[in-house]
């Protein structure tokens, strides 16, 4: 698949990184000469220093022989008119980010009248993901696929005695589970029955919903089990303004704390319902006035990474239920595992995974990039073309680094072990690196797409 991708900032960056893996042709446009320099010596890609409203550097570029756009830039306008006219110009499907909220509730009528395929909006998919975060029952962060009934979890085992020093093959309290992975030292290990279990390991569990429900129940501090009512958000931008209608619809108490007056303002007329609060929620001397311990939780969704990773923890410490961050950049991603985060959701991630989803195509129902940026678990149906089918999987070659960690057949989940067949029509839920994608592919017998769309990133909205 050839790909344009017009602006290579934090989510441009990610999305090219993550597109060198898919085996696509990319070309970056940008005009800052500094991002260009940094993607030539990080990438192996084709760049382009130069402005994307320029349509006769558009022309140039030969736009008719490209499958795919994506606009992303830092202006909503510019994104909406270079994806417009670069389809006009020939290229297959075009993908702009729009993040303005005063857009949102426009996307469905600026696709169809400007013929633009897909508009995604990093900071509404990011606020979905947070609020079902905290509306979830327990602590632990968690995912689903086959339409909820596989779930995953993240659990960091600390110096719980049940785990540390064991075998994973000893282990007596994950029936029906699987550890599909292991964070320790900010690498990932796709364990095996005699990888061996350490103090502060972070484990990724895999299993049918009531299962993982279970598991989280037992393992989240039950003690501290309670609902969330109360919600505080430090930062009353973009996200912030999201995640506050989102709960607000949901009937949850909710508290924004914003620097900039002018702000509040936009902030109180949209969030009627929502105390908004004009200060630094960075002051500890503020956030006590505000009764910080009496909310059950805090999204620290400023602009600044750093800043919501030590509020978050600042937070935790102060004893709030809850404790979340937003990330942008890539810099933390080794790291997050060791820090004591209820969650952390990264943007570009989540934004990404929504877009390779669509560049895979044929066979792919869902991708989720991890934090750590180099694993993913992606989810598949396997068709009559599948030429691995009907044998048992301990016969099977797969491909290394590569786990099929559950699969769903008529309504029924089932974790795998060496007799499992695989069989047409299974949906089966894979762990790998996500440099091994071209090689599941090949594996799977899956090819790109060049052609349907899938838009379930568009139903979210």
């Amino acid at each position: 698949m050839k790909v344009l991708l017009v602006g290579a900032g934090k989510l441009g960056f990610r999305l090219a990184k993550s597109l060198v893996d898919e085996n696509c042709d990319i070309t970056i446009l940008d005009n800052d000469d500094k991002v260009i320099e940094n993607v030539n010596n990080s990438l192996d890609v084709l760049t382009v220093n130069a402005n994307a409203l320029d349509f006769q550097i558009l022309e140039e570029l030969d736009l008719g022989s490209y499958d795919l756009l994506i606009a992303a830039t830092t202006s909503d306008e510019a994104n909406v008119l270079i994806s417009t006219l670069s389809k006009r110009l020939g290229v297959n499907r075009v993908i702009a980010r729009v993040r303005n909220p005063e857009y949102h509730s426009q996307i469905r009528f600026i696709m169809n009248e400007l013929g633009i395929d897909e508009i995604i909006n990093p900071d509404h998919a990011t606020a979905v993901s947070i609020e079902k975060y905290l509306l979830k029952k327990y602590l632990l962060v968690s995912d689903e696929f086959a339409n909820g009934k596989v779930k995953l979890v993240d659990f960091h085992i600390g110096s719980d005695a049940n785990f540390i020093d064991k075998k994973i093959k000893e282990l007596k309290d994950l029936p029906q589970l699987l550890i599909a992975a292991i964070t320790r030292d900010g690498k990932t290990i796709i364990p095996n029955g005699e990888t061996i279990l350490r103090e502060k390991d972070s484990i990724l569990i895999v299993g049918a919903r009531d299962d993982i429900e279970s598991f989280d129940k037992n393992h989240s501090d039950i003690s501290k089990h309670k609902s969330v009512k109360k919600v505080i958000i430090l930062g009353g931008g973009k996200l912030g303004l999201y995640l506050g209608l989102l709960l607000d619809n949901d009937g949850i108490e909710t508290t924004i704390i914003e620097r900039d007056p002018q702000r509040c303002n936009e902030l109180m007329e949209k969030l009627p319902n929502t105390m908004i609060i004009n200060a630094d929620g960075t002051d500890l001397n503020i956030l006590n006035e505000e009764m910080i311990d009496s909310y059950d939780a805090f999204v620290a969704a400023t602009g600044i990474d750093e800043t919501n990773i030590l509020m978050a923890l600042t937070v935790k410490q102060l004893g709030v239920y809850k404790s979340v961050a937003k990330l942008s950049r890539s810099n933390y991603d080794k790291i997050i595992d060791k820090l004591n985060l209820d969650a952390a959701f990264n943007t570009s991630l989540i934004t990404a995974s929504a877009i390779l989803k669509f560049v895979r195509g044929h066979g792919f129902l869902s991708v989720n990039l991890m934090q750590d940026g180099e694993t993913e678990f992606t989810e598949i149906i396997l068709d009559k073309e599948t030429n691995v089918l009907n044998k048992p999987l301990k016969d099977l070659d797969l491909p290394k680094e590569v786990l099929i960690t559950s699969m769903v057949r008529e309504n029924t989940v089932i974790i795998p072990n060496g007799n499992t067949e695989l069989k047409e029509g299974d949906r089966i839920i894979v762990f790998c690196r996500h440099e091994k994608i071209q090689a599941i592919k090949k594996y799977f017998n899956l090819r790109n797409n060049k052609g349907g769309f899938f838009s379930e990133l568009r139903d979210s909205f």
